[in-house]
């Protein structure tokens, strides 16, 4: 009978966990939708880690401090204005953290964007984006 009293307990504190973790994975992955949406780096940049890995059109991957990557961003957002961003997929990794596969239309160009997120601590940041001309 105990078994029993422990394994309810053990299902009603998941359910009173589990809502939060995936309310907070799904505050940033709506948050980086809107700023995507307003291709605002300094919005952005309050989404990152200390570090981000990005690849912008040029296919290769580099590490950025938060600071460089608002740079970036700035530059590319500059260049290619949103027009709209529509997330295409949601999903996690196999260790369940979050990413986004999305549509960034700007102008003429449309571009495939992938962001992960990663978990310290409590909180959710992007780890990594790529933004990839289709």
């Amino acid at each position: 009978m105990d078994m029993i009293k422990k394994m309810k307990s053990l299902i009603m504190i998941f359910l009173f966990i589990a809502p939060g973790f995936v309310l907070a994975q799904n505050d940033i992955i709506n948050e980086v939708k809107e700023v995507m949406k307003t291709g605002s780096s300094r919005e952005m940049v309050k989404l990152l880690g200390q570090s981000v890995d990005m690849e912008l059109l040029d296919g290769n991957m580099k590490s950025y401090s938060r600071a460089q990557a608002e740079f970036v961003l700035k530059d590319f957002f500059k260049k290619h204005p949103p027009t709209s961003f529509t997330i295409i997929h949601q999903g996690a990794s196999k260790a369940g953290l979050p990413y986004v596969i999305g549509e960034f239309i700007s102008d003429n160009n449309t571009f495939r964007v992938f962001v992960r997120v990663k978990k310290s601590g409590e909180k959710y940041f992007v780890h990594q984006i790529s933004f990839n001309k289709e």
